[in-house]
C-alpha cells in the first residue's frame, strides 16, 4: 500500500507557467490542497493554482492570525505562531490518518523563507513528506530587473529587511550582490541603510516580480515608503567577468 504523503509543493512567484510540470501533476491529482492565506483573501499560491485544481477537490484554506498588534521579539507573537501551525498540522493529519495525500501550495519555494517550513519541522519525524522546489521570489525579481545578480566571484547575501539597523548595516557590508527581502514598513530603514554604505544609487526596487502589476524601478526614484509583501529590493553584483 502506498503511504500518505504530505507534498510541500512550490508554485513558484505568482505566474503559473512558471510553475514546475511535476508540481503542476502533483496539484491537478490531488484530493486534498491546503494553502496558507490571509483570512478574507484567495490566498496567492491558491490563485496562482486556481486553473489546476481537479474538481471535487477537498481544499484546506490556513488562515494566518493576525499579528501586526504584536510586536516580533514580543514571547506573545511566537506563541500565537506556534499554535497556529500546531492546528495545521492536527488539520492535515486527519487526512493523512483517512489515507489521504495532502497537497500543501507554497509561494516560490518551500524551503526559503515559507511557511511550510514550520509544517515540515513538525510533520516529518512521523509523516512522509516530499518536498517540490519552486522558482522563489527574488529569482523572479532579479530577472525582472533584466540584469544578472551575480557576476563571477560575487558574494550573494540575502537579508531579511527585519534586521535591526546594526546586523542590516553589517549584512549590507558583506555581500557583493544583495537581496533585502521582507520591505513592508521596514522599506525607509532599508533607505537609510543603503544610503549610509553608499548602496542607493546601485538599488533596484521590484514590486510583484513575475505578476501582471509587476513594477521595476531605482530605488532612489520612489518617491513612497510604502512596501507591499511582495516586493524586494535588489542590489547587482559587479564581478569578474571574461
Amino acid at each position: 500500500m502506498n503511504t500518505p504523503t504530505i507534498y510541500g509543493v512550490g508554485v513558484g512567484p505568482g505566474a503559473p507557467d512558471l510553475m514546475s510540470v511535476r508540481a503542476a501533476r502533483l496539484i491537478g491529482a490531488a484530493k486534498v490542497v491546503a494553502y496558507f492565506r490571509k483570512a478574507g483573501r484567495p490566498g496567492h499560491a491558491r490563485r496562482i493554482a486556481d486553473g489546476l485544481l481537479p474538481e471535487g477537490v477537498i481544499e484546506e484554506p490556513m488562515d494566518y492570525p493576525v499579528t501586526t498588534e504584536i510586536a516580533l521579539d514580543d514571547p506573545a507573537y511566537a506563541a500565537t505562531l506556534r499554535s497556529f501551525y500546531e492546528q495545521c498540522v492536527a488539520r492535515l493529519g486527519e487526512h493523512i490518518a483517512q489515507g489521504r495525500d495532502v497537497v500543501v501550495l507554497c509561494e516560490g519555494d518551500p524551503f526559503l523563507y515559507g511557511s511550510f517550513m514550520h509544517l515540515h519541522s513538525r510533520l516529518s519525524p512521523g509523516v512522509r513528506v516530499e518536498v517540490v522546489p519552486g522558482i522563489s521570489g527574488m529569482a523572479a525579481c532579479w530577472t525582472a530587473s533584466g540584469t544578472p545578480i551575480t557576476y563571477g566571484d560575487d558574494v550573494l547575501c540575502v537579508v531579511p529587511a527585519t534586521l535591526g539597523p546594526a546586523r542590516l548595516k553589517a549584512a549590507l557590508a558583506t555581500g557583493d550582490a544583495i537581496v533585502i527581502m521582507k520591505l513592508g514598513r521596514n522599506l525607509p530603514k532599508v533607505r537609510r541603510a543603503l544610503d549610509d554604505a553608499g548602496l542607493l544609487d546601485r538599488a533596484i526596487y521590484v514590486e510583484r516580480g513575475a505578476m501582471a502589476d509587476q513594477v521595476v524601478m531605482p530605488l532612489a526614484e520612489k518617491t513612497t515608503d510604502d512596501a507591499p509583501y511582495f516586493s524586494i529590493v535588489l542590489v547587482h553584483g559587479r564581478g569578474r567577468r571574461p
